[in-house]
């Protein structure tokens, strides 16, 4: 078997199997603490605008999602932003892009200070996005699925009076089974494809990514987004891989049965969604790019940071308003 990117996380089969979240705590209008507290009995932290600090990289699908989140909900004035450099090296990410190194408001120049401020003896990979406490320095929460169904729940008292409702209850049932497959087969699954250690585990993450693809393809075919009319959950994280597919999981994880491009319906659905205030804005092809090719050494020796794909066309006229 090959050397594995992240070998802690890799099964003997050669299949990738991705680390827990270490931390869970919740931000919450139901928590028992005083303002100015910390988690309560439950681990729930007291609900205060302009507390906690939404750490995020342009490079991660899954801190791009709760970027999105906080941009769609107009939480931008409650809920600030600290953004790490996308090449990441064996002391985790830097706050090399902050003046001096160090993030303004926490203080600190890699996210794992704040990890080891919450738990000395963790020794997991330090993962983004990373809502952290700036009274204390703690990471409350890098449960990312969580995070931004609290985003859009417990934090309502703050949304914009415009913010759309992406986890709308009676669609719930079926939005948690969709995103729990969009969760397995594509988000993951990509990195499943780029992490395997055996042709076996690529193969078999392989057929799963595009047979999932191809569902979805056949749902959005019918539809504007994943659940009707409306955007919600569901196509803010089916989109954060979308929109990193041509420029690295195509060539850098082998997931190259087809380019997005390729994919009519999918590629439309991706090219409406960047288009859509609150979506384009956000992504950064560049940081992407210089993330994936240059951090994942084992795959990509050389690191070297390829000049393509062509990124025009994602703001060409996608023809399903």
């Amino acid at each position: 078997m090959t050397r594995a990117q992240f070998s802690a996380e890799t099964s003997g089969g050669g299949q990738f199997v991705r680390q827990p979240n270490r931390f869970t705590d919740r931000v919450t209008p139901h928590s028992t603490s005083p303002p100015g507290g910390g988690p309560d009995e439950q681990g729930r932290w007291p609900l205060e605008a302009g507390r906690y600090r939404l750490i995020w990289c342009r490079a991660c699908p899954w801190a791009h999602r709760a970027r999105i989140v906080r941009n769609l909900l107009g939480l931008a004035d409650v809920i600030s932003l600290g953004t790490v450099d996308p090449i990441r090296d064996e002391r985790g990410w830097r706050f090399s892009l902050d003046p001096d190194g160090f993030d303004p408001v926490l203080g600190i120049g890699f996210l794992s200070e704040a990890y080891l401020v919450t738990d000395p003896d963790y020794a997991g990979r330090v993962t983004v996005p990373a809502l952290v406490d700036t009274l204390t320095g703690r990471v409350v929460t890098n449960d990312y699925p969580q995070l931004t169904l609290d985003l859009s729940t417990e934090w309502r008292r703050f949304h914009a009076p415009d913010a759309p409702d992406l986890y709308p209850v009676p669609l719930r049932p079926e939005l948690d089974a969709l995103m729990a497959e969009i969760h397995r087969d594509v988000n993951n699954g990509v990195y499943r494809c780029g992490f395997a250690t055996s042709q076996q585990a690529y193969d078999e993450a392989f057929r799963t990514l595009f047979a999932r693809l191809d569902a979805l393809s056949e749902r959005l075919a019918g539809r504007r987004y994943l659940m009707g009319d409306a955007i919600t959950e569901a196509d803010v994280r089916l989109f954060t891989t979308l929109v990193r597919f041509d420029v690295a999981y195509h060539g850098h994880f082998k997931c190259n049965r087809q380019k997005l491009t390729e994919m009519p319906v999918l590629w439309a659905y991706a090219r409406d969604l960047f288009q859509t205030p609150g979506f384009g804005e956000t992504v950064d092809f560049d940081h992407i790019k210089r993330h994936y090719y240059a951090t994942h050494e084992m795959i990509n020796p050389t690191r070297i940071v390829p000049l393509g794909p062509d990124l025009s066309g994602w703001t060409t006229p996608h023809g399903r308003g």
